[in-house]
């Protein structure tokens, strides 16, 4: 995954060219030395300051056209709002207006020098005060270079701005359909293309297997001996086992490919129904789970989209489900039916690589993988649609615990700080779906912002 690519929108006063030469010359110089350094893990987008409506119009679509994610605006200067209100009113990206100078501290050598290069402060509150009139939206930071909180705030902001990004630009490929009756994960390919901008690929269940058929014996053999390193193989999966797993792996992976796909989801059910499937691809999307690909049981696409935008915000997801409340220890039991993020395995133990009693008919036996998922912070996460056709972000924090038991399907316990009772009447009074993502950490600020830039509401259960 690519860094977040963020361009530097910087406002001056076409003043100081004849009031005070060099000024913003100055201020250009301390961007390209401080500011973006200090954006290190991002890609920053900086030409040179912009005065006047037709400098920062022209700034903007230069931003737009090098696929910048979002738009960071700093005040080198005082600017005159109405200068860039047009300009920013216009743009789909997501503006982050950063108040911050390059002076830490005012004490009694200040200059009338160090004020010209340190006075942004009042032309933010000039553009937001009218870029709040014309109902733009924009994040707000207050903070010095050498702040951590406002670098948290900034990182945070871009890793929302590329995380809707990535949702405004993805393909969900769909192998099958969906599990019938489920209403829930039902939705119109036509409006989620409009409005988040994610494009459903259909894709059939013959192509899959013809995939799988096509895999390389080589690279099998190569993959299977990976697996033979990576996991805790169980000592009833037998070689054939392993070989058609890998195939199945090599089989999506080349879909992901052809199809240029971000995100995947299949319904068991679906493949189950074709004579030729050989085994589900539970270990193959699990792995690809741990790359970076977005993914959802059943067809379900929404919940495809929601796993890949937990996993841009907070890396790394995974796709889940609650099974079964455990009063006793205040938690839920996590699980599926052979689907979870082996990324998000306790180091040093190995995952392990087991059979599950087939789910559906095929030729072969069915593996998967139950990593012992480390125990810490978490986030749980699901995507929605809600009244009124409104995309809804639901999110809460929890707590992963040190859990493990023989299930042969992957499986996690999540635990909360409230009554799990509370917990879960809030998160179906919400219209949380069955289908929802977890990952480590407090991902709740990068999900509020992500919502926004994304036109979806945001309910936060804690």
């Amino acid at each position: 995954m690519s860094k977040t690519k963020i361009g530097i929108l910087g406002l001056a006063l076409e003043l100081y060219k004849t009031l005070s030469p060099g000024v913003i010359e100055g201020r250009e110089q301390w961007v390209r030395q401080a500011v973006v350094p200090a954006l290190g893990g991002m890609d920053a987008h900086f030409t040179s300051a912009a005065c006047t409506a037709d400098e920062i119009d022209a700034a903007v679509r230069d931003c737009e056209s090098a696929r910048c994610d979002a738009i960071i605006v700093i005040l080198l200067t005082y600017s005159p709002s109405l200068a860039a209100a047009g300009a920013l009113k216009r743009t789909a990206l997501p503006i982050l207006v950063w108040n911050t100078q390059e002076l830490f501290s005012v004490d009694q050598s200040f200059t009338t020098r160090e004020m010209l290069d340190n006075h942004g402060v009042h032309g933010t509150q000039d553009l937001c005060n009218v870029l709040l009139r014309a109902g733009v939206k924009f994040h707000y930071v207050t903070s010095h270079l050498l702040d951590d909180a406002g670098a948290a705030g900034i990182a945070d902001f871009a890793s929302a701005a590329a995380a809707a990004a990535a949702v405004r630009r993805s393909r969900v490929g769909m192998i099958g359909h969906p599990f019938p009756g489920m209403g829930d994960m039902a939705f119109d390919t036509a409006f989620m293309t409009s409005t988040l901008g994610a494009s459903p690929v259909h894709i059939s269940v013959r192509e899959y297997n013809e995939a799988c058929d096509a895999a390389d014996g080589g690279e099998t053999s190569r993959l299977v001996a990976e697996y033979k390193s990576s996991y805790l193989v169980a000592d009833d999966v037998s070689q054939q086992d392993l070989q058609s797993t890998a195939k199945a792996e090599l089989g999506v992976r080349s879909l992901i490919e052809r199809h240029r796909l971000d995100a995947l989801t299949f319904q068991f059910l679906a493949l189950g129904d074709d004579s030729a499937t050989r085994t589900m691809p539970f270990v193959g999307i699990s792995r690809l789970m741990g790359e970076g690909v977005g993914f959802g049981g059943e067809c379900d696409c929404i919940a495809s989209v929601g796993t890949m935008l937990l996993d841009r915000l907070a890396a790394p997801a995974t796709f889940s489900e609650i099974f079964t409340i455990d009063f006793g220890h205040n938690a839920v039991l996590m699980s599926h039916m052979g689907e979870m993020n082996p990324a998000m395995s306790k180091s040093p133990d190995k995952p392990r690589l087991v059979v599950r009693p087939n789910i559906a008919p095929t030729i072969d036996r069915q593996l998967v993988l139950t990593p012992r998922i480390a125990a810490g912070p978490a986030t749980l996460c699901s995507l929605t649609l809600g009244p009124n056709s409104r995309w809804r972000i639901i999110a809460s924090s929890a707590q992963i615990l040190d859990y493990q038991c023989d299930l042969v399907m992957p499986h996690f316990k999540l635990g909360f700080a409230g009554d799990v009772r509370d917990v879960l009447t809030s998160y179906a009074r919400a219209g949380g779906p069955h289908h929802n993502a977890v990952c480590f950490g407090d991902a709740r600020r990068r999900l509020s912002m992500a919502a926004g830039m994304m036109d979806a509401d945001y309910i936060q259960l804690d």
